[in-house]
C-alpha cells in the first residue's frame, strides 16, 4: 500500500460534517507527506500543521462529547470568544491548517491529472508551485514567499516522488497515480467541506505572516 492509501479519509455524512475524533485520527499522518518532497526546506510547512493539529486535538479532548464535529468547535469558540474570534484557539488553527492540506491536495490534483513542464517533465516543480500560489501565497508575506520560492527550486524529481509515496516500493507511475486518483476523493471532500464551513460562518482571515 502507499503512504496515502493507508490512511484515506472518510465519507462524510449528508449534511457534509466532519467528524472531529476521525479527522484527527487521519490528519495526524499527513505531516508525513512532505517527508517524501525530500528537501528540509518542506518541514517549515509540516511543522505547521503538525502544530496545528495539536492545537485543535488539545481543544477537542478538553470536551469530545461536546466537540463531536469540526463545526462543534469552530461555533463554540465564537460564543466564547466574541471579541477575539477567529483569530483565536483552534479555530485559528483549523484555518491556517486547511491552506497546509489544500497546498496537498492541489499538488497531487495536478500530478493526477498529467501537467508537466514540458522541457522537465520528470520534475514536480510547476506541480508544487501551482499548489503553493492557489493555497498559500496570498497569506504569506515577503520573507516566507522567499523561503517557499527555495523549497520548489529543492522539489524532487517526480520519479523519486511517487516511489517515496509507494514507501520506497518501485511501482509503476500510472498505479502511484491510480492510487493518488484514489486518495483524492474523499480528502478532497473533506477539504471542501471544512472550507465551506469557513465561508458559511464568515470564519475566514485573510492577514499574512
Amino acid at each position: 500500500m502507499t503512504l496515502l492509501l493507508d490512511n484515506q479519509f472518510k465519507d462524510l455524512p449528508p449534511d457534509k460534517a466532519v467528524d472531529t475524533k476521525l479527522f484527527l485520527e487521519t490528519v495526524s499522518h499527513i505531516p508525513a507527506f512532505f517527508d517524501c518532497l525530500g528537501s528540509s526546506v518542506f518541514s517549515v510547512i509540516k511543522s505547521d500543521i503538525n502544530g496545528n493539529i495539536m492545537k485543535i486535538k488539545a481543544v477537542y479532548q478538553k470536551d469530545p462529547a461536546k466537540y463531536i464535529t469540526l463545526q462543534d468547535i469552530v461555533v463554540a469558540e465564537r460564543e466564547a470568544h466574541a471579541k477575539e474570534w477567529p483569530k483565536v484557539g483552534a479555530t485559528l488553527a483549523l484555518m491556517w491548517l486547511k491552506r497546509g492540506l489544500r497546498f496537498i491536495q492541489i499538488l497531487l490534483q495536478s500530478l493526477a491529472d498529467g501537467e508537466v513542464d514540458e522541457n522537465n517533465p520528470n520534475l514536480i516543480r510547476v506541480n508544487v508551485t501551482k499548489a503553493y500560489e492557489q493555497a498559500l501565497k496570498k497569506y504569506h508575506g515577503w520573507v516566507v514567499q522567499r523561503i517557499f520560492n527555495v523549497a520548489l527550486l529543492a522539489a524532487p524529481y517526480k520519479s523519486n516522488f511517487l516511489k517515496a509515496l509507494s514507501k520506497g516500493e518501485e511501482v509503476k507511475e500510472e498505479v502511484c497515480l491510480a492510487n493518488v486518483r484514489q486518495f483524492l476523493v474523499n480528502y478532497t471532500a473533506t477539504v471542501d467541506a471544512i472550507y465551506e464551513m469557513y465561508a458559511d460562518l464568515n470564519a475566514e482571515l485573510d492577514y499574512t505572516v
